[in-house]
């Protein structure tokens, strides 16, 4: 059985980040709950919306031909989880749309089928300060 604990919530995100900067569709899978959501606030103000395989064809698309190290840095904000649910707040900064973004996750998930899914992601998007160009 996964662990309950937000440290087992804290894996289960690192287990996404590995399978997304490695394209593993499998992976993915495995994570996403079949109903999941996701939400994304580009710099512009506009909403997008993905399903579980509109999303999962995103990321595909994003990390193929790309180093996986440039897809890697992450600081977790916040992690909790209580008996079936758990929540994950966490920067990450990767290329884009040609660009280095700076993304804020919320990331909420459940825990079902011995195993914690995503349920729903709501993804800002920011310019990276740190690779500016000018």
């Amino acid at each position: 059985m996964t662990d309950k604990s937000a440290a087992g919530v804290r894996a289960t995100i690192e287990a996404l980040m590995s399978a997304g900067t490695q394209g593993d569709l499998s992976g993915l899978n495995q994570i996403y709950h079949e109903d999941m959501q996701i939400l994304m606030l580009d710099e512009q103000g506009e909403l997008m919306r993905f399903d579980k395989n509109s999303f999962m064809r995103m990321i595909a698309d994003t990390v193929r031909g790309s180093d996986p190290a440039d897809h890697k840095w992450a600081q977790f904000n916040a992690v909790d989880a209580d008996e079936n649910r758990g929540h994950v707040l966490i920067t990450r900064k990767v290329p884009l749309a040609g660009d280095r973004k700076k993304l804020t996750l919320s990331i909420d998930l459940e825990f079902q089928d011995d195993r914690w899914q995503v349920m729903r992601e709501v993804i800002f998007v920011r310019p990276d300060p740190d690779h500016a160009t000018h």
